[in-house]
């Protein structure tokens, strides 16, 4: 009988994907608080785990024209995220905001990675018959 380990880990693994990419996205928001008209940016869970072909296509009349898709090297899902209190310099990062994001993110992060390690557990248990 083989083993599907995208079963057994029950989606524990893809929501530590998700936990790191957006904790660079947010590392990414507090290292460019100073910068004028820099806008924050969030992942949201839904939008990554989203169908794509759920999602719109923009339409192409000429050979010339470019993809409609996400800049190279940015993760999909990617939202800008709208200011509370905007400031004069077009910057939207609220530092408050992006620290206790950081945070929650952070003991998310620690909270998968603690079920994962008690689902791999669980596995070398039945594994060895312990």
């Amino acid at each position: 009988m083989a083993i599907s380990f995208s079963n057994a880990f029950a989606g524990h693994d893809k929501t530590l994907e998700f936990r790191s990419a957006r904790a660079a996205v947010l590392a990414n928001n507090i290292a460019n608080a100073d910068t004028p008209n820099y806008k924050a940016r969030d992942i949201s869970f839904d939008s990554l785990l989203s169908d794509e072909s759920n999602k719109l296509k923009l339409a192409g009349t000429n050979s010339r024209h470019m993809a409609g898709e996400g800049v190279a090297g940015e993760p999909e899902g990617l939202l800008y995220r709208n200011a509370n209190q905007p400031s004069l310099d077009g910057n939207t990062v609220d530092m408050q905001r992006e620290q206790a994001e950081y945070a929650q993110n952070s003991m998310q992060f620690d909270t998968s990675f603690m079920f994962l390690d008690r689902k791999i557990s669980g596995m070398k248990k039945a594994l060895i018959g312990n």
